[in-house]
């Protein structure tokens, strides 16, 4: 009897040890949901790794996996190890800053770099799995676990953003409609690229307002300013080369796709525009905010203003430049007759050896 129970207890070592050896695949950086033990053995099990009843019960004895991305470190190992990683490994953070008004271009570019990616992966995932060309992921600051593949990447990104558009629409119309919502994006993404400040947001997006409802083209240098063009000067060129919808120089109506990455402030200004009779705006002549105007006559009078005060202050440059010019030759010239005084001196003393 005895024998037969040592024998039983062999044989379930043996295959408890045989089970524990297999060896594992999974990718090196990996998601675990915070719950239960219960619930994360449900959610890995669900995701392929092949978890279950024996699995559970070991994690008892080992310890609560962390829960966030976790960094395995490598992509093969045995189920004891996968299982032990589980509730020790923690994941490297980088963070990664997407500025307000920057394109996706730009941002994937860098991410790529941060993370040491691939660039080619990164945009053709982002293709595939982004819902518009951009506005897909908020401008905020991510920290990011080092080690995701291109794919984890961007799901992840555009699962955060997709998370607080739902949010925030629910909070404000009761219900999120992904094609509604992305035309406030659309509009935010040209306030965004518009406004000198926050504070100017509510008017341009009045502005864009007016100008839809009067079925005027918008006009703006900022919806050329998309994807690679991000930081390219508007000019009279590529006004009249580029045949895409953002240029609205050309085209009536909102560009099909969003400008830019956006932050909230230009999303609630989108949809909650101040009202005015506004119908044009430029910058000022010291370039921190825009003059707002109803009229073209208004409007061509700033234009006037603003020009005469640049033309003002490039002559008091020019004359600031004469004096300091003349500063600069004068004390030039001393320090010349100096030098020449003590060059004479030293001319008399050197007569005294001859």
């Amino acid at each position: 009897m005895i024998f037969n129970i040592l024998e039983l207890f062999l044989v379930v070592i043996i295959i408890l040890s045989f089970y524990f050896t297999q060896e594992v695949n999974t990718s090196r950086v990996i998601f675990i949901p915070k719950g239960s033990s219960n619930s994360i053995v449900a959610h890995l099990d669900k995701n392929n790794y092949e978890v279950n009843l024996l699995d559970k019960i070991m994690l008892r004895f080992i310890g609560k996996p962390q829960s966030g991305w976790i960094d395995l470190k490598k992509k093969k190992m045995a189920k004891l190890e996968f299982l032990y990683k589980l509730t020790t490994s923690k994941a490297a953070l980088k963070k990664v800053t997407l500025i307000p008004g920057e394109t996706y271009y730009f941002f994937l570019q860098n991410l790529a770099k941060t993370l040491n990616i691939s660039t080619y992966k990164l945009f053709q995932t982002y293709a595939e799995l982004a819902y518009k060309k951009d506005g897909n992921i908020i401008a905020d600051t991510y920290y990011l676990p080092f080690g995701m593949n291109e794919e984890q990447l961007i799901k992840h990104l555009l699962s955060i953003t997709e998370k607080k558009y739902k949010k925030l629409s629910n909070k404000i119309f009761g219900q999120y409609n992904q094609k509604n919502w992305y035309k406030y994006v659309t509009i935010a993404s040209i306030i965004q690229k518009e406004s000198a400040s926050k504070d100017e947001m509510g008017l341009v997006s009045s502005v864009i307002y007016n100008r839809l409802k009067k079925n005027m083209k918008l006009q703006m240098d900022g919806t050329l300013n998309y994807s690679k063009y991000s930081h390219t000067k508007v000019t009279p060129k590529m006004i009249r080369n580029d045949k895409s919808t953002y240029n609205t120089y050309k085209y009536r109506g909102l560009p099909t796709d969003p400008v830019c990455a956006i932050e909230f402030e230009a999303i609630k200004a989108s949809i909650f525009p101040v009202k005015s009779n506004f119908l044009y705006f430029m910058k000022s002549s010291d370039g921190t905010k825009h003059d707002f105007s109803s009229t073209y006559k208004k409007h061509k009078q700033n234009i006037k203003k603003v020009q005469r005060e640049k033309r003002k202050t490039k002559r008091i440059k020019k004359r600031k430049e004469k004096v300091k010019k003349t500063v600069r030759k004068v004390k030039s010239s001393k320090i010349q007759k100096k030098a020449q005084k003590k060059l004479s001196k030293d001319d008399k003393l050197k007569n005294l050896w001859k």
